[in-house]
């Protein structure tokens, strides 16, 4: 017997963004997993930060996470 496909989350994007509480998605900065030591303190301290996806990308993302907000 078939089961009933339904919707499903795309893994590789949950994996990559979050959806906020007030539902703005956010991603990780790239540059901090190697090569650190070139990297000023600044830089690196700047990296860590979670930053907000631009408002082109976010329908296109939110349509791969359906069972986030």
């Amino acid at each position: 017997m078939r089961r009933p496909k339904g919707i499903k989350t795309k893994k590789s994007v949950a994996k990559r963004f979050k959806i906020t509480a007030r539902g703005k998605v956010v991603h990780a900065r790239a540059g901090r997993r190697h090569l650190l030591a070139s990297k000023s303190p600044k830089r690196r301290r700047g990296l860590g930060e979670a930053k907000q996806v631009d408002s082109t990308d976010t329908y296109r993302i939110t349509q791969n996470l359906p069972f986030s907000r």
